[in-house]
């Protein structure tokens, strides 16, 4: 091969790389970024009120629908952090019985926060922070994590996000606990574009896992998809979040089929908040 032919397939070679290399820096950098402004968003986000709805789908081996059950909670601040309290079973009202336990429960949780000195309310508080903070530790391991990959550009809802791809980096061991689960999964992150907030993400397990405190356990090849909604131009919250597969609750209870969590209802909670009447 002559000097100039060996130059041009070097020349080649690097023209053709190139774009892949900067593709993975650009992934890696985007999640990154991602990570910096996720903590601000956070911070906003404990400002809100929102309705709860979760509904659980048994599936028998055939596939067809056994049972279907959802319940229904107004999640509000009371003294500085969340109550949540039933307001619908299966989207009916509560029963009278019901109602009655939901109030009774509402009152005296009023009247035990009023009833904190600075120090404990400042506690509960602190510890409400604390478990959040807990569950969003794993955020930070992920650029390690993984191997990501930018496999594009799509529109969610509207949106423009960036789709990347990732998959367990060989050899990562993760330093903590809420982490212990990255090595058996595999996910697709879509990150939009304009702020570089998480709009969406699909998760496989590519093993049986336990998330949660352990207290889920999904089956190799479970499914866990999330979603989230960009409100008052100002935060990005959860608006749908499901888990589909084989799973097992407080490792006692069996799920077969889908547990799915969604979020309405937003409400900034210095201005617009409230709590919600038991309907009748």
């Amino acid at each position: 091969m002559s000097l100039r032919r060996s130059i041009s397939v070097r020349r080649l070679a690097w023209i053709l790389c190139v774009p892949l290399v900067a593709a993975a820096q650009d992934a890696r950098d985007i999640v990154r970024r991602s990570l910096e402004v996720d903590k601000h968003n956070s911070e906003v986000a404990r400002n809100y009120t929102f309705v709860q709805r979760q509904q659980q789908r048994d599936i028998d081996s055939s596939g067809r629908v056994k049972k279907v059950e959802s319940d229904t909670w107004d999640v509000t601040l009371l003294e500085g952090s969340p109550y949540r309290r039933k307001i619908a079973h299966d989207d009916k009202p509560l029963s009278a019985k019901d109602q009655a336990k939901e109030e009774a429960n509402l009152r005296r949780s009023i009247e035990d926060r009023r009833k904190e000195t600075p120090e404990q309310k400042a506690r509960r508080i602190q510890e409400w922070r604390r478990k959040q903070d807990k569950q969003r530790e794993p955020l930070r391991e992920i650029p390690d994590a993984f191997d990501l990959k930018l496999a594009g550009e799509e529109k969610v809802d509207g949106v423009d996000a960036w789709v990347i791809d990732a998959t367990p980096h060989p050899g990562y061991r993760p330093r903590s606990t809420t982490a212990s689960f990255f090595p058996k999964v595999k996910a697709r992150f879509w990150i939009a574009k304009q702020d570089y907030q998480w709009v969406k993400i699909d998760m496989v397990s590519l093993d049986t896992i336990s998330f949660g405190g352990f207290l889920i356990r999904m089956a190799k090849g479970s499914h866990l998809e999330f979603e989230a909604a960009h409100v008052n131009n100002e935060v990005w919250l959860p608006r749908r979040a499901v888990l589909k597969g084989s799973v097992r609750i407080a490792l006692i209870k069996v799920l077969r089929g889908d547990i799915s969590f969604e979020f309405s209802d937003y409400k900034k909670f210095q201005a617009e908040s409230r709590v919600l009447p038991i309907a009748q």
